[in-house]
């Protein structure tokens, strides 16, 4: 008969491997915009249609969305979660590039609110993201739930022994904290399948992550001690908020130059909501686009003097201190700032993103290898001896 398609809603697991199936369909997300925009750019934004039909690329992200879909509902094997999330990430790329069309009636590709759109639906990605790669709570029913998902290797007779021993130490926690006997004696057994000598096991052989990994660090030891590291990073934030001050500074000027001829000798001739008008529109905004360009350029004034700031400290010998400042500008540049630079330039400063994108992970890394004091609380200073007498 069919299985039973409805059940108890019970506390959620996260899925072993969840944060790197999620961060696959991140970077499929990205590149498949990313790519599609420039690929429409280069090649004059060609159409697939004749006659009635007009097939817009939407279509073919939705039919991955739906194959990504079907993968995990049909497949049990583990790499269909890949796969799917792969799929998904390319999906979602390419259907929601076109969401200008779908907000506004005269389905406009270029309408300057999509770009916005599809840079805070990454964002938001990106923040689940980040709360899913928190270590969840042990428990011994997340650790046995893992456990059951590891066994898939052996299975298909891939467990190496360094697979088995993390296998392991997952249900001797279970064997050890679980509450539920059934579930304790489930871990025993387990335990001793493990153990028999009748297991196969394979040589260890490390994944595309793990060799990534293990080069990145060996080159990183090799070419980037923390001398250069540091110079490399003061250079980046000087050179970034430079590039962004000239960019805010000459783009108020510009604004001011078109809005001086225009302005009123003083306010008897009207409100100041006639005045903000007389303001933006001699530069061809609305209201409502004037005071959104000019927050944009006050804050990247802002993320500018704070990426300068940093790199000073940092060349000062500041460091814990520099890097706090840059990562709160770099920060602030990635969230607020470019949800308002993506609604005038369009995806125009993917290329600035990605720039800023890249000083956050080098900021990252540095405070994790040379300042790992940076995240965890300061020790407790021992009590002062007693006088002697």
């Amino acid at each position: 008969m069919f299985p039973r398609l409805t059940s108890h809603i019970r506390r959620p697991v996260k899925r072993q491997g969840a944060e790197q199936y999620l961060l696959l369909s991140l970077f499929s997300f990205a590149a498949s915009v990313t790519v599609t925009r420039l690929f429409l750019a280069l090649t004059g934004y060609p159409q697939i249609a004749g006659g009635d039909f007009h097939i817009a690329h939407a279509l073919w992200g939705g039919l991955l969305l739906y194959i990504a879909s079907l993968l995990p509902l049909t497949i049990a094997n583990r790499w269909a979660y890949a796969a799917g999330a792969a799929l998904a990430g390319i999906g979602v790329g390419l259907f929601i590039d076109e969401v200008g069309k779908f907000i506004t009636q005269s389905n406009d590709y270029f309408y300057p609110l999509a770009a916005p759109i599809v840079y805070a639906f990454f964002l938001l990605t990106v923040v689940l993201y980040l709360r899913v790669r928190r270590p969840p709570a042990r428990s011994a029913r997340t650790e046995l739930f893992s456990a059951l998902d590891a066994l898939e290797e052996v299975l298909e007779q891939d467990l190496d022994p360094v697979e088995r021993e993390a296998l392991e130490a997952r249900l001797r926690f279970v064997v050890e904290h679980g509450e539920r006997p059934d579930l304790r004696q489930l871990a025993q057994d387990l335990l001793e399948f493990l153990r028999h000598e009748a297991l196969t096991l394979t040589p260890h052989r490390p994944g595309l992550m793990e060799r990534s990994r293990r080069r990145w660090r060996a080159a990183e030891q090799r070419w980037l001690p923390r001398r250069r590291w540091r110079l490399l990073l003061i250079g980046g934030l000087a050179a970034l908020g430079v590039v962004t001050l000239a960019k805010s500074g000459l783009a108020v000027m510009a604004l001011a130059l078109a809005n001086l001829a225009a302005a009123p000798r003083g306010l008897e001739a009207g409100t100041m909501l006639a005045y903000l008008h007389d303001v933006f529109v001699p530069s061809g905004l609305t209201l409502q686009q004037g005071l959104l360009r000019y927050t944009d350029l006050a804050l990247e004034g802002a993320v500018s003097v704070m990426l300068l700031a940093s790199a000073v400290l940092l060349g000062t010998g500041r460091e814990r201190s520099g890097t706090n400042l840059g990562w709160a500008g770099l920060l602030l540049a990635l969230t607020a700032v470019n949800l308002l630079v993506f609604y005038y330039d369009q995806f125009g400063s993917i290329v600035s993103a990605l720039v800023q994108l890249a000083l956050l992970f080098g900021l990252a890394a540095y405070r994790q290898r040379f300042l790992p004091e940076a995240s965890s609380p300061p020790p407790v200073a021992a009590p002062p001896p007693p006088p002697e007498d």
